[in-house]
């Protein structure tokens, strides 16, 4: 059995970073977590740092504005996988420049972790926030940085708890509203498996310079699939009604901020099918699920039992 790779997350206290942390310190990688001092004495934040030390992750003091802090870190480790969140994207080319000069990376994962970036069709707030990051996966290229590629779909945490209902904060029990046709399928997936998934795929060869797409045969499910599921668990028919696609684009553009941002993203995925629209070619990309079947991921039905 080769070593396990040192892995560095950064961005490690954040919404994703916090389960890839985990999950690559369980699954025996020495674990290295960039924090600034400051996040250490965070009321919140330092509650997760506190779990990080005693999963045996060793804390590295620095920040992504401070390049020499990110180029010694990044001297200690053979993986970096980048979490940042959205205000930060755009500054992962700071990290790219700090793998360069360190010039000892087996892989860099930037922070993605959504629909894959180069494939989307999504209406604007969504499109330029995608395309940021498509424009860091160009910057990692031109660098011929070795990369992988996480497109983890949707976060089931996110969407799950209220059946893509805007505003509501447990799954409907009377009415439901449906994006498009309800025909179009998304995936949906448990934060814990995305990290276990990203995590495995950290020092396989097949994963190397390529998309790892997670997308579950039992998590790619339509509208209309999802909301069977649920009326399955309760024992009950919903009342069904469908907001048509140019609704759905009047509603994003009146929305306010961060609510514009979701229903886009929704749009994009349950109507026009951002994450199955196209076929995964073995010449850019993989699926988790495939290379790893002994993961047992959490599938959609079991992920809604808990609101039952």
């Amino acid at each position: 059995m080769a070593e396990k790779s040192k892995i560095l997350i950064i961005g490690g206290t954040g919404y994703i970073g916090k389960f890839i942390v985990e999950a690559s310190a369980k699954a025996g990688h020495p674990t290295f977590a960039l924090v600034r001092e400051s996040t250490v004495s965070d009321p919140l934040k330092g509650k997760v740092v506190e779990n990080f030390k005693n999963l045996g992750v060793t804390l590295l003091y620095g920040d992504l504005y401070n390049h020499e802090s990110l180029v010694l870190a990044i001297k200690q480790v053979d993986v970096v996988i980048s979490t940042v969140g959205f205000m930060q994207i755009a500054d992962q080319v700071k990290i790219i420049a700090a793998i360069k000069e360190a010039g000892n990376i087996k892989r860099f994962f930037p922070s993605e972790f959504g629909n894959d970036v180069d494939r989307v069709q999504a209406v604007e707030p969504a499109k330029s926030a995608f395309a940021m990051k498509a424009q860091i996966r160009r910057a990692v290229e031109a660098e011929g940085l070795p990369y992988t590629y996480v497109t983890a779909n949707y976060f089931a945490a996110y969407f799950l708890p209220n059946l893509l209902q805007p505003g509501a904060t447990t799954p409907p029990r009377d009415k439901v509203v449906i994006l498009g046709d309800g025909n179009v399928k998304g995936v949906f997936n448990k934060e814990e498996d995305i990290a276990t998934y990203t995590i495995r795929a950290v020092d396989d060869p097949r994963t190397l310079n390529k998309i790892l797409y997670i997308k579950p045969p039992k998590n790619t499910v339509s509208f209309h699939e999802l909301v069977a599921i649920w009326e399955k668990l309760i024992g009950k028919t919903l009342e069904k009604s469908y907001i048509p696609e140019e609704k759905i684009l009047k509603d994003i553009q009146e929305a306010p901020i961060p609510l514009n941002v979701v229903l886009a993203i929704n749009h994009s995925v349950m109507v026009k099918g951002d994450h199955t629209y196209f076929e995964i070619e073995p010449s850019f990309g993989v699926e988790a699920s495939e290379l790893y079947p002994d993961v047992k991921y959490t599938t959609v039905e079991e992920y809604l039992r808990q609101y039952v």
